[in-house]
């Protein structure tokens, strides 16, 4: 027989959906706030020429900062008010989360803080975000200033400007992210990048018939990159929702004339626990050093820097550094990751005090090193997983041109946020149900007091 969530959940259909009112004040909040998102990526900062600019931008567009672009929705190539994206803030979280496991002070707020140490953290994160989107704008200004033509009037103004501009487009999108995640339905950040790598699908698509239309790519080709993008769509899905059930017992006890206790349950562990941070964080990395090397390179540089552009070079997709450098971090970045959010310490101790054990598995020390074996090996496939997913892009990007560049960090991101959006608009709709008939009981109780 079918448990209660379950006939909710079964029952939850266009009508349910119609008469969640709640969430549709959700979801239009979140719709408009990524419509506001996607008007400033086209509001250019005061003071440089655009037409130079897009001529300058054109020739490092299939490079990094044609993946940054990618990332930020275009706003890169228009140099708008939102170019930074959330960049600077997923690389504060980095560093905040690096120092939480060896700064002694910062690690007692994550373990033994609780609410108010997770907000103390997050604080600082937004203090550090703020100090690199002023390093990182500070470079970009320099950076156009030193480029013939970019910029109308060079001068300490120019900078100021670029750095306020910049620097307060960063900010503005990292509290409008943390408005969608608390008025809006999913996470914020995470839907602002996803809002700008959709709006950068059409146009890539395009680009691909247009290809095609004159002759200059094979049809095969772009069938086959239409099936390999289906078909990794279809591996994600399935990697995202697979998991490891270990089998948790509850000992029966007796209290007074009642027996309780004696269930099971299951402990579920996701194949890629850390979803699609990895990537991101290696992006992210990735992005920070060269962005503003890609830039300098076009200046005259002096002799002892006359090694940049070369080392800029190395760094565009299908290269064999970018990619050994790209998947290095993105394991390097499942692991860690994987050690910040589950602890099998903690998750044995709470086992403990709550009764439940694993069978053959005596709870305390043991139950933990079983949870860190297992745990291990499953993010040994999760890592393997992204690596893959990741990687597979970029080595087909090298072997055939970077005109066919599909990338494989933005299906993941597209696919997963839109699993986790998608559930979180499940979950409303299941609360909305559960509301629903805890008012329809107390009804029937009244009548029947009555």
């Amino acid at each position: 027989m079918a448990s209660a969530a379950e006939q909710l959940a079964a029952n939850m259909n266009v009508g349910a959906f119609a008469r969640a009112t709640e969430l549709h004040k959700r979801l239009w909040f979140t719709l408009g706030a990524l419509i506001m998102y996607r008007l400033g990526t086209f509001i250019p900062i005061p003071g440089i020429d655009l037409a130079h600019f897009e001529a300058a931008f054109s020739g490092q567009s299939k490079g990094i900062l044609g993946m940054f672009n990618m990332f930020s929705g275009g706003a890169v190539q228009r140099m708008a008010i939102f170019s930074l994206n959330v960049m600077p803030y997923i690389s504060a979280s980095i560093i905040v989360q690096l120092m939480g496991t060896i700064y002694g002070p910062w690690e007692k707020l994550r373990k033994e803080g609780g609410e108010a140490g997770r907000k103390t953290l997050n604080q600082y994160t937004r203090y550090l975000a703020v100090f690199l989107a002023l390093v990182q704008s500070f470079g970009i200004a320099i950076g156009l200033q030193n480029s013939p033509g970019l910029v109308d009037h060079p001068g300490v103004f120019f900078i100021l400007s670029t750095m306020a501009t910049l620097s307060g487009g960063t900010l503005f999108l990292m509290w409008l992210g943390e408005q969608i995640t608390s008025r809006g339905v999913g996470n914020g950040v995470s839907l602002i990048i996803f809002a700008g790598i959709v709006a950068a699908l059409p146009r890539s698509v395009w680009q691909l018939l247009s290809l095609t239309r004159t002759g200059s790519m094979n049809p095969a080709v772009l069938l086959g990159i239409m099936v390999m993008a289906v078909a990794v769509v279809l591996f994600i899905v399935f990697m995202e929702r697979s998991q490891r059930r270990l089998l948790v017992q509850y000992p029966k006890r007796q209290q007074g004339n009642r027996m309780y206790g004696g269930d099971s349950s299951f402990l579920p562990l996701k194949i890629n626990t850390p979803g699609v941070i990895p990537p991101i964080f290696a992006s992210s990395l990735l992005l920070l050093p060269t962005t503003v090397l890609g830039f300098l390179s076009q200046a005259n540089l002096p002799t002892w820097l006359q090694w940049m552009p070369l080392a800029v070079g190395q760094l565009q997709h299908g290269q064999p550094a970018f990619m050994l450098l790209y998947g290095f971090l993105i394991v390097f970045f499942a692991f860690f990751y994987t050690s910040i959010v589950f602890n099998p310490d903690d998750t044995a101790e709470n086992l403990r005090k709550y009764g439940g054990f694993l069978p053959g598995y005596p709870p305390g020390k043991r139950t933990a090193a079983y949870l860190d074996y297992v745990l291990t090996r499953l993010t040994v496939i999760g890592a393997a997983y992204i690596t893959v997913v990741c990687l597979l892009p970029e080595a087909l990007s090298g072997a055939v041109g970077p005109s066919i560049y599909l990338g494989g960090t933005s299906i993941l991101i597209v696919v997963t946020v839109t699993m986790d959006t998608v559930a979180q608009i499940q979950s409303h709709l299941l609360a909305h149900q559960y509301e629903g008939l805890i008012r329809k009981s107390k009804l029937r109780g009244g009548a029947r007091a009555r």
